[in-house]
């Protein structure tokens, strides 16, 4: 099994925890562009959480980069956060809005001080770039109601340990990670924010390599 990561931090995080759990044997970890690996290498490829700092205008550059990086009959399961296509709209309070213009879009402030360059797109549309660079959608799931539940717990936890926080980063980046937090939670109470899963697979005449029920599919991967 092989991660990559551009970061630094990262891969000295996830060589420690290879360490820690004795599967050196069995996983890798390289400082390396997906874009670099070589084609035609890989079953089955995971990405979780990184579609949405891809950027719509490139998202098919990046399906199509998978799809050339796994061999026939492979599987890619593409997890990230997206947004819903279309709110109806309404008068909202001045929380809300701040909620949509800066948070659901990915806007002014969480470009700013969160994840510069970030995109949110409709998993609709997602999922048709990844048709289009040859995949077949062979399932989705929403799993907003879980990350909820985290964003509340990190939020709990940060302010249980604010001096912590304050003295490792600051006053100012303390509050900011609180009020994103908190209001992500709600864009994901609400149902404006997702995060999703798709399972997409890579045909060979017809061939998919799935199995028959999502209950096989847990079994499997």
């Amino acid at each position: 099994m092989l991660g990559v990561t551009l970061s630094k931090n990262q891969m000295a995080y996830a060589n420690y925890q290879i360490a820690q759990t004795n599967l050196g044997d069995r996983v890798r970890i390289k400082l390396k562009d997906y874009c670099d690996l070589e084609t035609g290498s890989f079953d089955k490829i995971v990405s979780v959480g990184m579609f949405e700092h891809v950027g719509r205008s490139h998202l098919l550059e990046y399906f199509s980069q998978v799809y050339r990086l796994l061999k026939p009959s492979g599987l890619f399961l593409n997890h990230g956060i997206s947004r819903r296509a279309a709110v109806k709209a309404k008068e909202n309070s001045g929380w809300q809005k701040f909620i949509e213009r800066n948070i659901l879009g990915v806007g002014a402030f969480v470009q700013r001080y969160i994840f510069p360059d970030g995109e949110l797109t409709p998993v609709s549309e997602v999922n048709t770039l990844a048709e289009a660079a040859g995949f077949e959608v062979r399932d989705m799931e929403n799993l907003r109601e879980h990350y909820a539940l985290t964003l509340l717990h990190w939020v709990n936890r940060l302010e249980a340990r604010r001096a912590e926080a304050v003295e490792a980063a600051g006053e100012v980046a303390y509050r900011t990670w609180r009020l994103y937090l908190s209001a992500s939670a709600h864009g994901f109470e609400s149902g404006n924010i997702n995060v999703n899963q798709t399972l997409l697979a890579k045909m060979d005449n017809g061939r998919s390599n799935v199995p028959l029920t999502r209950a096989d599919v847990y079994s499997v991967l």
